[in-house]
């Protein structure tokens, strides 16, 4: 708990300095000073080196300053000092697979726009990557307006709708049928913003490749969550892979190509029964 007061304490007040925040971010706002020293603090960086102890970071206008030994360090006069013997600050986390949705049943979901942005801050997280969108317009808007101060919530890298083929169990996705939607479809939210996309469960081979080679040439990245693409298959264009061995069916005996073998609840346990004897050899 005291690393996640700390955490919060440096990024708000990074945020109150670096532009005009509306009343409802500014209520999540402990510290409102362009220059703040944090005295007998211990650090964790990150980098896998061992906490330091006892030291004072200076932040200036947003940005760490200084960071060094308590005993040693040049406070600025004007800063406003806060004593955190007993706390620890560490970096802002980055989530890297983070939805803005929650399942309503019925492979429905809903948008949680206001509830996930605060929940994800709360934990420490300050910056995340959606990784499928069920709403990308409005988590678009959602990251323009934790930009301009007016909403609370990390900095959001928008991941563009699932990019899925025939077959979906969710019908908040489109159904890409050929290589050519799909290159149409990045191209249309490349133009509105999105940073990144995500080729999902029931995308064919080809409708993949066009995507990978589409989204590269708009200078972006692609992720999977794939069952009818192999690991090994996608492996050769795409960017990242999501959900580990557990997802990647091209060890599963009863593997055709482009076609994902999860088409129910039985043929899913089976699947990982499968793959679980595979890995337990």
């Amino acid at each position: 708990m005291r690393n996640f007061v700390t955490l919060v304490l440096v990024g708000c007040s990074a945020l109150a300095a670096a532009q005009n925040l509306s009343p409802e971010v500014r209520a999540f706002v402990k510290v409102d000073a362009p220059l703040v020293a944090l005295t007998y603090v211990r650090v964790i960086d990150g980098t896998g080196a061992a906490a330091r102890e006892d030291q004072t970071v200076v932040i200036s206008k947003g940005k760490i300053e200084s960071a060094g030994d308590a005993a040693s360090a040049n406070v600025p006069k004007d800063a406003q000092v806060i004593d955190l013997h007993g706390y620890s600050v560490i970096p802002g986390l980055v989530g890297m697979h983070d939805h803005m949705f929650y399942p309503a049943g019925d492979a429905i979901f809903h948008e949680m726009a206001i509830s996930f942005p605060r929940l994800y801050l709360a934990g420490g997280v300050t910056t995340i990557r959606t990784t499928g969108s069920i709403e990308p317009y409005m988590d678009l808007a959602l990251r323009k307006q934790i930009d301009e101060g007016k909403v609370t919530g990390p900095r959001i890298h928008v991941t563009g709708p699932y990019l899925e083929g025939p077959g979906s169990w969710a019908p908040q996705m489109t159904e890409l049928k050929t290589p050519e939607e799909a290159v149409a479809t990045v191209n249309f939210w490349a133009d509105r913003g999105v940073d990144n996309f995500k080729a999902y469960n029931f995308i064919s081979r080809a409708t993949l490749k066009a995507v990978i080679d589409a989204v590269h040439k708009r200078g972006l990245k692609v992720t999977g969550h794939l069952c009818s693409v192999g690991f090994r298959e996608a492996a050769l264009g795409i960017d990242d892979l999501e959900h580990g061995i557990s997802v990647d069916t091209e060890f599963f005996s009863g593997k055709k190509p482009d076609e994902c073998p999860v088409s129910s609840r039985a043929s899913m346990v089976a699947l990982a029964d499968e793959l679980n004897r595979l890995q337990g050899e």
